[in-house]
């Protein structure tokens, strides 16, 4: 039962494929046009054999007409030369002939059904108007023509007149009317020869249109085919190299899609590579720098109690280095989950700068930095206070760390009708034009040897801007070396919003 269950899905997932497709595609363009073909040329020809031979039979009715005049036949049938000629053409065409007088009687029926009898359709009403008809049943195989009889008479060419039993139209009374129909056997058989012909011949082409198909679909999904192939090996890790498959327009944008696709995978793998070996490099830093100092300890069996002490805070200093790191990570851990939420609550940023600063001057006092606050107004906000306090603290203390003695920071807020602003300059260092692009990495550190002096992780802006991300903000820095460096913040008054769209997006 599974097999079977497998192989119909096989079944439908063949029918998804674009060679098949194209394959039907041309199958289709090329048969249409020839069934189209053959039925417009067989229906040509037939229309065409019924028209001329209409045409002929109509012209040998209007001779026996003018005979049937001059030997006054509608009176008297007995003229064996009519008879004749009107056997001729009956058995000419394998057809019956009938002569209607002006009083609807058959005076001649070549069946000799209804002689004598009234004769009274649709046809001969139009026929006695002055209307010769001709119509065709392609089914029961027949063509049935009529002519008006007609004579010569005094009245005026325009006068149209009911006289005795006939109608006078254009100076020619209407006496009689001949209703001839005649077989289309041979016409039927033509047609059938030529429909058999072209069916042998539709049947050699369709031969032929299908092999073109199979050949030309397999042409024209190789590039496809191609591509495939290169990715495979990509997956297969036996290329390193840019795939290139240029037959066509679409594969040469599926290629170049695919290729930034994989130049951006490799930088995401160097940089989970770097990351993986700075994060065992900056864990393994203080307990290295630990053990040094506890064998040192152990190594000495009579160690002043100063010495002891001097150790512990080195070891303590290391350890809450060790946790400064873990914490960090963390936080930059729980802030890269895609499902992480923000917890949004009306904010006070004024209140909350306050808070973040009188938390670090102290810090800055140290080096004789002073740290200044400016707000244009009061600015309330729908955000997530922990990671926007976040934001403003690891900008300031960068500030702080990175400056000069007796330089300053200062902190500004501003907000517009749909945005809050935050700016934090300084007079610090400054940052190098070529690092200003590698800044909010993990563990990147401009001055490696400086930062050390300084402490710090390197994971601090890269979680300031993932919380700025995360509200849907933005984040930019200028900097001058040696003069200092300002960062901008942009995050929206109403977080929700934001909210709302990663929920609909999810």
């Amino acid at each position: 039962m599974l097999e079977k269950l497998q192989r119909f899905i096989d079944k439908i997932k063949s029918l998804r494929s674009l060679r098949l497709r194209i394959f039907v595609l041309l199958l289709v363009i090329g048969t249409m046009p020839s069934l189209i073909m053959r039925e417009v040329i067989l229906s040509s020809y037939e229309a065409r054999a019924v028209a001329v031979q209409s045409s002929v039979v109509q012209n040998q009715m209007k001779i026996i007409a003018n005979h049937l005049i001059n030997y006054n036949y509608l009176q008297d049938t007995s003229s064996a030369v009519i008879n004749a000629e009107i056997e001729e053409l009956s058995s000419l065409y394998d057809g019956r002939v009938l002569i209607i007088n002006d009083h609807l009687k058959a005076v001649k029926d070549t069946y000799g059904i209804s002689e004598g009898k009234t004769v009274v359709s649709e046809e001969i009403i139009k026929c006695f108007s002055g209307k010769s008809t001709s119509n065709y049943d392609s089914v029961n195989g027949y063509i049935e023509l009529t002519l008006p009889i007609t004579m010569a008479v005094t009245a005026s060419d325009d006068e149209t007149a009911v006289t005795g039993g006939g109608t006078t139209v254009n100076g020619e009374k209407v006496v009689g009317a001949i209703l001839i129909s005649i077989a289309t056997d041979n016409i039927r058989t033509t047609v059938d020869i030529l429909s058999a012909r072209s069916r042998n011949l539709l049947l050699i082409a369709e031969i032929l249109i299908i092999l073109l198909a199979f050949f030309f679909s397999a042409i024209l999904v190789k590039p496809l085919n191609k591509v495939t192939k290169a990715i495979s090996e990509v997956k297969e890790g036996f290329s390193d190299d840019a795939i290139q498959v240029s037959d066509y327009a679409e594969t040469v944008h599926i290629i170049d899609a695919f290729n930034a696709l994989l130049a951006r995978m490799r930088i995401l793998d160097a940089s989970r590579q770097d990351f993986v070996s700075n994060v065992s490099h900056e864990l393994k830093t203080p307990i290295t720098s630990m053990k040094v100092l506890a064998d040192s300890l152990i190594a000495q069996e009579d160690a002043p109690v100063e010495m002891y002490r001097e150790f512990m805070e080195d070891i303590t200093e290391e350890i809450d280095r060790e946790n400064k790191i873990i914490t960090d990570l963390l936080s930059l851990v729980k802030m890269d989950k895609t499902a992480a939420s923000l917890t949004i609550t009306e904010v006070n940023m004024n209140e909350l700068a306050e808070v973040v600063l009188r938390r670090l001057r102290p810090i800055a006092r140290k080096r004789d930095i002073e740290v200044t606050f400016e707000s244009h107004r009061e600015v309330k906000a729908l955000v997530d206070e922990v990671k926007i306090s976040l934001v403003i603290s690891n900008l300031v203390e960068n500030a702080i760390k990175y400056n000069k003695e007796h330089g300053s920071v200062n902190v500004v807020l501003d907000a517009d009708h749909q945005y809050m602003k935050i700016v934090v300059s300084d007079t610090g260092i400054g940052i190098p034009e070529d690092s200003l692009d590698h800044i909010y990495e993990r563990f990147y550190r401009v001055d490696k040897s400086h930062s050390r002096e300084i402490g710090g992780t390197g994971l601090g802006l890269a979680i300031t801007r993932s919380a700025v991300l995360m509200h849907r903000g933005f984040i930019e820095v200028e900097s001058v070396p040696d003069t200092g460096t300002t960062f901008t913040v942009r995050i929206p008054l109403d977080c929700r919003q934001t909210q709302n769209v990663d929920k609909d997006k999810t």
